[in-house]
């Protein structure tokens, strides 16, 4: 069963083309959202119909304020509209990453290192697929996490979704 589900996840054509359809987005807006002094953390694009959603995830040093998300939503929202990358209706939504903020990429993991992180991933992994604990370590293929005193290691391409789990 696990196999079955693996095949479909890295062989699911709508899997691609979302993964697809986040690189165009990426590469289409990042060059303007530098040319206005911020940086692109990263986005998601939820796919549900009519109802489907466009999460821009942007940082600056000194944080981000409401008008600056107002700003990166204008001129993200110009871009989109002369690019078209997405068809069907959609709703944009432009904030900071939060400080429970999702990690995309491996630098993202490689700041965090010595945090704790919650992880969900594509396939079981030793019989579970979360996973929150102390991020260990870091290299180009995979994360190392501590979680309940032992020891797992998760390559990247089988995290479906990682985030920070802030301190208060």
């Amino acid at each position: 069963m696990a196999l079955k589900a693996l095949l479909n996840r890295f062989f699911n054509p709508r899997w691609i083309a979302s993964v697809r359809l986040e690189e165009k987005l990426e590469h289409a807006i990042t060059p303007a959202i530098e040319a206005m002094g911020f940086d692109l953390w990263g986005l998601e694009f939820i796919s549900a119909g009519r109802h489907s959603t466009l999460r821009v995830f942007v940082e600056k040093d000194g944080g981000i304020t409401v008008d600056d998300c107002a700003k990166v939503s204008h001129q993200v929202s110009a871009i989109l509209d002369v690019e078209d990358p997405i068809s069907g209706a959609y709703h944009l939504e432009v904030s900071s990453p939060g400080m429970d903020r999702q990690l995309f990429k491996p630098v993202h993991f490689t700041l965090y290192q010595g945090q704790v992180v919650q992880v969900r991933t594509v396939t079981d992994i030793l019989g579970r697929r979360r996973f929150k604990g102390e991020l260990l370590k870091v290299d180009a293929q995979q994360i190392e996490l501590e979680v309940d005193g032992e020891i797992y290691t998760i390559a990247f391409d089988q995290i479906e979704k990682a985030t920070l789990v802030p301190k208060f």
